[in-house]
């Protein structure tokens, strides 16, 4: 019989049980925990599961949720007016809250939630959900389910969004137990943000939300099969840092994860100690400082052509947190013929699906760059620094010889690169910007300079049209000291515009530029180089000739955004220094830009890598002089 505690026993035990749930709270978060996580909480006590679902938020340290309400998950609405934490911010669509989500997890590192109904509410965040899943970022969807008896009885409003999800979540719940509600939503906020991060969804029927149950905050996580592993194994990480030490011509090859394990300033060290050249994916914009002397910019489809080329010449690739997706490595048979491969995850799904790795590690970058910088240094110290002046001289030259540039649209409109340039200049490098897909994502993508990591933001993998104005919110929100752009196209913008009354309502000062060439622009693009121009369905009518459809600065004066138009080169310094200076309501500027503007450099889709154009009808020499 073990008898009654004592005073000092009990004590013991709730500080014991704070420590838990400050880590579940820190591990959920994203490793910061708030004064108030480590309170001590009363014991068990009867709530309905929806009061269930608020106070599990309000324990994880969730300060904001995008969401709109509808019958499934109407109960959960109602205590959720009680909550003096939880910020709920009433978005116009689904689509929408989840791209918020989206964005302030990109922004600050956080988990981002949303919340939606059943049925098409649930549905509408499939989109959402599919983008976090390409591109690993930390979202909880919390949906609402008809009751527990209308399962599978086609009732009103029912779809199997569990089943339809599976797919692109990391891991899916369906919670039909009220008493299960705080153990599923700690897990759920446990995976989305360890490992490789991701979406999970939670789908929780209306009758456990109006059910009665008894709140209990879990102790521990009991999750069998989840390990990820975050130590690198010592022997591989040696066997690297000896390929790195002896290389003649290495590339440090840098994906998104880097930004997502918070490995940056660890990079940075890796960068100066190997002074190996560094090319930053799409994803990884702003891993690296854009102004380094080593980094040579981004890689790919649309990538300069040094990072382009010195991939295919590369002895020694060594990827950080990439996947050797196709928008980089181009006909991937042809793709870096000459070089070993180390390829660094977290996820070992990644290592060897493309392209098979030489030296395989896995592990969280922070572990795996960690361990790697003392060994390169030992590797140093015995063998001494690699030569690898040749290589800088034929790096130098591609760099002198194919500088980023653009040339001057000749029907007497805008230059979007020029437009795009100074809004990073005028902006400056804590800005934060938001692409939106297409033309005007590569040119944000190669004309602003980025020098710190989380400040560029586009939906990468999935290549979502609507993604940058909510996103942009999202961001805004978690970052509200911020100046954040949301550097959108016509066709983009039109998709998810409505989010501009949940800014005006919610004090959400947002800038969005609108690059604004009336077309679809990135498939006219495509049009015109492969389909003889033929323009089918890609003219949208918004801002060249006389008629706008519809009139973006009279749509944001709709919306009680402040409404700018730009058609000469005179005034765009002048239209974004006013945008930056408003802080009081959002901003859309519309820039009236050539539709002719192409975004080069260019490899065709399916085309190897060595057959990169420059422009139009210019591809570089490789072997000028190897």
């Amino acid at each position: 019989m073990t008898g009654t505690p004592t005073p000092a026993q009990i004590a013991a035990r709730a500080e014991a049980r704070d420590q838990v749930r400050t880590e579940l709270r820190s591990r959920a978060v994203g490793g910061k925990t708030e004064p108030e996580a480590a309170a001590p909480r009363v014991g068990p006590e009867e709530v309905t599961g929806a009061q269930s679902i608020v106070r599990s938020l309000e324990e994880i340290g969730v300060d904001t949720v995008f969401g709109i309400p509808g019958g499934a998950i109407l109960p959960l609405y109602d205590p959720l007016m009680d909550s003096a934490k939880l910020r709920h911010i009433l978005v116009r669509h689904e689509q929408g809250g989840g791209h918020a989500a989206s964005g302030y997890a990109h922004a600050t590192g956080k988990v981002g939630v949303t919340m939606a109904t059943s049925g098409p509410g649930a549905t509408n965040l499939v989109t959402p959900i599919a983008d976090a899943h390409m591109d690993s970022i930390p979202l909880v969807a919390i949906t609402g389910q008809v009751a527990s008896s209308s399962i599978g009885t086609d009732a009103f409003q029912e779809a199997d969004i569990v089943g339809i999800t599976l797919p692109i979540t990391k891991h899916n719940f369906l919670v039909t137990d009220p008493a299960e509600i705080p153990r599923t939503i700690a897990e759920a906020f446990h995976i989305a943000k360890t490992g490789r991060p991701g979406p999970v969804l939670v789908d929780i029927s209306k009758s456990a939300m109006q059910s009665r149950t008894t709140f209990s905050w879990p102790q521990d996580l009991q999750l069998p099969g989840y390990h990820p592993v975050t130590k690198p194994h010592s022997k591989q990480i040696r066997e690297a840092a000896k390929l790195l030490a002896t290389a003649r011509r290495p590339v440090l090859y840098v994906g998104g994860g880097v930004i997502r394990s918070g490995a940056a300033d660890l990079l940075r060290q890796l960068v100066d100690l190997s002074g190996a050249p560094v090319v930053t994916t799409l994803m990884a914009r702003g891993a690296v400082p854009d102004s380094h002397p080593q980094h040579l910019g981004m890689p790919g489809m649309h990538g300069t052509v040094p990072a382009v080329a010195a991939l295919q010449k590369a002895d020694l690739v060594f990827a950080l947190g990439a996947r050797f997706d196709d928008r980089v490595t181009g006909k991937l048979s042809s793709f870096a013929p000459l070089a070993t491969v180390v390829h660094a995850d977290i996820d070992p799904a990644e290592i060897g699906k493309n392209r098979e790795a030489d030296v395989p590690i896995v592990g969280d970058l922070r572990e795996v760059i960690g361990d790697l910088l003392p060994e390169l240094a030992r590797e140093h110290g015995a063998h001494g620094k690699p030569d690898v002046e040749g290589w800088w001289r034929q790096l130098d030259e591609w760099r002198r010889t194919y500088p980023r540039g653009y040339t001057q649209p000749e029907d007497g409109h805008l230059s979007p690169q020029h437009v795009i340039q100074r809004i990073g200049d005028l902006t400056g490098p804590d800005g934060i910007y938001v692409g939106g897909v297409g033309q005007h994502q590569m040119w944000a993508a190669q004309f602003i300079t980025y020098e710190r990591p989380n400040t560029w933001i586009n939906s990468g993998g999935l290549g979502t049209m609507g993604y940058s104005v909510p996103a942009a919110m999202g961001a805004k929100v978690g970052m509200p000291d911020r100046n954040v752009w949301a550097i959108d196209g016509d066709g983009c913008f039109q998709m998810t515009n409505q989010e501009l009354a949940t800014c005006t309502i919610n004090d959400i000062p947002i800038k969005v530029a609108v690059i604004n060439n009336s077309s679809l622009g990135m498939v006219r693009q495509w049009q015109t180089l492969f389909y003889e121009s033929r323009y089918s369905n890609t003219d949208l009518h918004t801002g060249h000739g006389t008629r706008r459809i519809p009139d973006f600065v009279k749509l944001a004066d709709a919306y009680g955004c402040e409404g700018i138009r730009v058609e000469r080169a005179s005034d765009v310094d002048a239209a974004i220094k006013r945008a930056n200076e408003i802080d009081d309501r959002p901003v859309v500027v519309d820039f009236t830009v050539s539709r002719d503007a192409m975004v080069w450099p260019m490899v065709a889709a399916g085309v190897s890598n060595d057959d990169i154009q420059y422009a139009r009808g210019i591809s570089p020499a490789w072997d000028r002089e190897d």
